[in-house]
């Protein structure tokens, strides 16, 4: 296998090529803000792929020539209409059976755990020891800690499981609509802490992603796990408790600048008694304010439905959502005129999604140079589209999906904030770039020897626990940080009652037993193959397909000039033939490709 270190040279003269790309097939310059549908004699490979790049994760050269022979309707509509083609392939979410009735509901800390142990002599299903045992409560922080690991690795399947369904779908906007829904009502496990809200979230978002809007609306203020992140069930008649109406209009629905402060609290009394019972949504009548409020103009005793419903009648509304979708799939710079033109259609649908995302995804503005090939991908979207042109039809989980789109600043079910992830040139820092063209690295050149499975890696100050006990040392001693402070050493057995440190360490064995690993798997990809397949016999055509297969930025000559005379070096001539040094260099030829700055862009 190829070292990383016989890149760095090549690696460094590449970084000194243009970050300012000149896009694709540029359209007239009239089709900027120009919502008039594409003609069919404008259609052609180039458009099909910046479609399939946007309302999906991009596509094999078959793929991209399936679409390309459709007419744009045809395109469009094979992609936004769905709902007909039988995705039954994929399979279900597999849960590991880690969580049992005593769980529910999860205390909110370990102090919580302890009180109510200590009120009812029992927490989490599990009781306190008798008394005169050591450490009565020990065997229900264990079970806490427990809770806290398992969830963290199912949260991490589910990671996975989302991204494979991504890449193997047949229904690719589906799926892209559900990750843009998941930042728009942004929720994240760290807070939620049970998969299994987050899992039913997901489900709600791809059952509602292209259809009615106010479905989707009261879907996500219905939902367990929305209505915990926003601390929903501390909303009640006598003390309102405002996120949920704040971030309903803020974030969700109209935006800054076209609502009080008083709409605000207004909305939040209305949605009091709005809670969950663990996974089901419940209406708890008693907590709920049934007086008069005044919302955006009227007056009555309004529930969250009536006020969703004065937000619909709002024309910024359908504005505002229809602004953050173009943004979302289209660019960052939109005009009022299209602003306006977008959120007509929108409303005079009655917010359903599909005839604004046919609007969009015809329209001559869409294909504009402004548009095509400007956006910088998320980090989501660069991994998968670059398995997906790949050709790969299951999942690499070496590397790890979550650590490579993590350490790029989006991982699944953990946005950062309600707010959501900003996208767009957030994604791109000096510090990210380079990671950004580090992270094929492992996918082409894999170290399976040294590679460590974060849903089975203990961090080492609890593995040392377990070092200790094994070594005959008791709870006490084997708890002891090694440091040699003795205000530390007493720290970690600071309550007569549990030790946190051994819960902890307890907490990730019995989650290691009781998960299912998550499978690890290489990438399965033979460029051979692929090069081999595209009849591309010389250096200079293996070059020409990888840019027109992976890139949607051409590149200068002298730059292409680079990469051509790179394989050749490797294969010591521009024939390209079967040989034990074909696929290494191969390899080596499109992480520099990827690499690349020009790859950033979509």
């Amino acid at each position: 296998m190829t070292c990383w270190r016989r890149f760095v040279p090549v690696w460094s003269f590449l970084c000194g090529l243009a970050l300012v790309p000149v896009t694709l097939a540029d359209g007239p310059a009239t089709w900027v803000d120009d919502l008039s549908p594409i003609a069919a004699s404008d259609w052609n490979g180039d458009r099909a792929a910046h479609l399939i790049e946007r309302a999906g994760f991009g596509a094999t050269p078959d793929d991209v020539a399936r679409l390309a022979a459709m007419t744009p309707k045809q395109a469009v509509s094979s992609l936004v209409d769905y709902d007909a083609i039988d995705n039954r392939a994929l399979k279900p979410f597999d849960p590991s059976g880690t969580w049992d009735p005593g769980m529910d509901p999860f205390p909110a800390s370990r102090a919580e755990a302890v009180r109510l142990a200590r009120e009812r002599g029992a927490a989490l299903g599990v009781k306190v020891l008798p008394e005169g045992s050591d450490r009565r409560l020990q065997p229900v922080v264990d079970k806490f800690f427990y809770g806290l690991r398992a969830n963290s690795i199912e949260t991490q399947r589910l990671g996975v499981w989302w991204a494979n369904r991504m890449l193997t779908t047949k229904r690719p906007l589906e799926e892209k609509l559900t990750l843009f829904w998941h930042g728009h009502f942004a929720t994240g496990d760290v807070k939620v802490r049970d998969y299994r809200m987050m899992l039913q979230q997901n489900e709600m978002l791809r059952a509602h992603a292209a259809g009615s809007f106010r479905d989707l609306l009261i879907g996500i203020l219905k939902d367990p796990a929305m209505l915990v992140y926003l601390d929903n069930g501390e909303n009640v008649k006598k003390h309102p408790n405002e996120n949920f109406g704040r971030e309903l209009l803020e974030l969700f629905t109209m935006g800054v600048g076209n609502y009080t402060e008083r709409d605000v609290r207004e909305a939040a009394r209305s949605f009091t008694g709005w809670t969950n019972d663990v996974l089901a949504f419940k209406f708890d009548a008693e907590q709920h304010d049934f007086g008069d409020k005044a919302f955006l103009g009227r007056t009555g005793s309004f529930n969250g439905e009536d006020i969703i419903d004065a937000i619909l009648r709002q024309p910024v509304t359908a504005e505002f959502v229809a602004a953050k979708l173009y943004r979302y799939f289209v660019r960052d710079d939109m005009s009022t005129p299209v602003k306006t033109n977008l959120g007509r259609t929108f409303r005079d649908s009655g917010y359903q999604l599909k005839p604004l995302l046919t609007q969009i995804f015809l329209s001559r503005d869409f294909y504009s140079s402004k548009s095509d090939a400007t956006q910088i991908k998320s980090p989501v979207a660069l991994v998968v589209s670059t398995y997906k042109k790949m050709g790969l039809r299951d999942l690499p989980t070496i590397p790890d999906f979550g650590r490579m789109t993590g350490g790029l600043g989006q991982a699944l079910f953990d946005p950062p904030n309600v707010a959501g992830w900003a996208g767009g040139r957030t994604w791109i820092t000096p510090a990210t770039l380079f990671q950004r063209g580090n992270v094929f690295r492992d996918v082409l050149f894999p170290d399976v020897k040294s590679f460590r499975a974060p849903d089975r890696s203990m961090p080492p100050i609890y593995a040392r626990v377990g070092e200790q006990l094994a070594k005959g040392k008791n709870i006490t001693e084997a708890t002891k940080d090694g440091t040699g402070d003795a205000e530390a050493n007493m720290m970690a057995d600071r309550d007569e009652d549990f030790n946190t440190r051994y819960a902890s360490y307890r907490g990730y064995v019995l989650a290691y037993e009781r998960t299912k690993p998550i499978p690890r798997r290489v990438a399965d990809v033979s460029l051979t193959s692929i090069v081999a397949a595209a009849h591309a016999n010389t250096s200079d055509a293996v070059v020409d397909h990888f840019i027109r297969r992976f890139l949607r930025v051409p590149i200068d000559e002298k730059d292409r000039k680079v990469l051509v005379d790179f394989l050749r070096e490797k294969l010591h001539g521009s024939t390209v033939q079967p040989s034990e040094t074909l696929e290494p260099a191969l390899r080596e030829l499109l992480y520099l490709v990827l690499s690349m700055p020009e790859y950033q862009l979509g």
